[in-house]
């Protein structure tokens, strides 16, 4: 019984089902992990939500920043979509309630001790061991999943804070705590989080560190596997010494869409998006 894990789909339909295909998975008796980010920017997001969620207990999806828009754009009035979100198939359609519901009960972050891999769509704070990790997703999976989520959707935007502080309430506590799991990519040596940075290793300013390399990280010794991140390409090598495995290789931006299998390493891609959005 296999284990996939699945970089940002994005939309991508055609995509998935390749990758499905070349992966030889059998929904009776695998099971995949998906790095969230499931919408947005591709053709079909309706069509990814509608086989994720058919597939039950067998796929297992985290939130990504994408997810948690579609989210905010049904419960909050006021928000308006970006000029680049390709959300409405979801949002006009018959079925958006019941997949829009399912969505709002995925978690931000898993952990299988079995398995020992951790799964997140973009990344941990240096001060937060996995039990840690654990605990604050909680307390915004229940701001989701509250009888009236807007109270959480319609605050959640913003930069700041940046930096973790166990003494952070309120709306500022989950703002961190959300932008930490679905928007990190690198951070300040002190651990406070940059959000302006895109690119990948080799171009990055010098002051900056991926979140994965900051000593000292207290989620060293379990294997993450996250998304996000589509300029990052980082090496076999290098993430085999940091415990990470980054799957975002862009499939809506004209790359590829990526699966690792847990138990034995294989990896897989197909072709993403022939036309990138513009």
């Amino acid at each position: 019984m296999p284990t996939f894990a699945i970089g940002d789909v994005q939309g991508c339909l055609g995509s998935l089902e390749a990758l499905l295909e070349k992966t030889g998975f059998d929904a009776n008796r695998d099971h995949l992990w998906f790095t969230g980010d499931l919408v947005n920017r591709g053709p079909d997001n309706l069509g990814v939500l509608r086989l994720v969620r058919s597939l039950g207990d067998r796929a297992v999806t985290v939130l990504g920043n994408h997810d948690l828009h579609l989210l905010a754009l049904r419960h909050c009035p006021e928000l308006k979509p970006g000029r680049r979100d390709t959300l409405d198939d979801v949002l006009q359609a018959p079925d958006r309630d019941v997949l829009l519901d399912w969505l709002r009960q995925r978690p931000l972050f898993h952990h299988d001790a079995a398995l020992g891999f951790s799964l997140v769509h973009a990344g941990l704070p240096v001060e937060w061991s996995i039990g840690e990790a654990l605990a604050h997703a909680r307390e915004v999976q229940a701001a989701l999943r509250a009888e009236d989520p807007a109270k959480f959707l319609c605050t959640m935007y913003g930069n700041k804070p940046a930096r973790w502080r166990a003494s952070l309430t309120g709306e500022k506590r989950l703002r961190y705590i959300t932008n930490a799991f679905t928007r990190m990519r690198y951070c300040h040596a002190e651990g406070q989080l940059d959000f302006e940075t895109k690119e990948g290793l080799d171009t990055a300013p010098g002051e900056l560190l991926p979140w994965f390399m900051l000593p000292g990280r207290a989620s060293q010794g379990t294997r993450v596997i996250f998304g996000h991140w589509s300029t990052l390409r980082l090496d076999a090598t290098q993430g085999a010494k940091f415990g990470v495995y980054p799957l975002d290789t862009g499939a809506v931006w004209g790359g590829t869409l990526s699966a690792l299998c847990l138990e034995d390493g294989r990896r897989f891609s197909v072709p993403g998006l022939a036309q990138p959005p513009s």
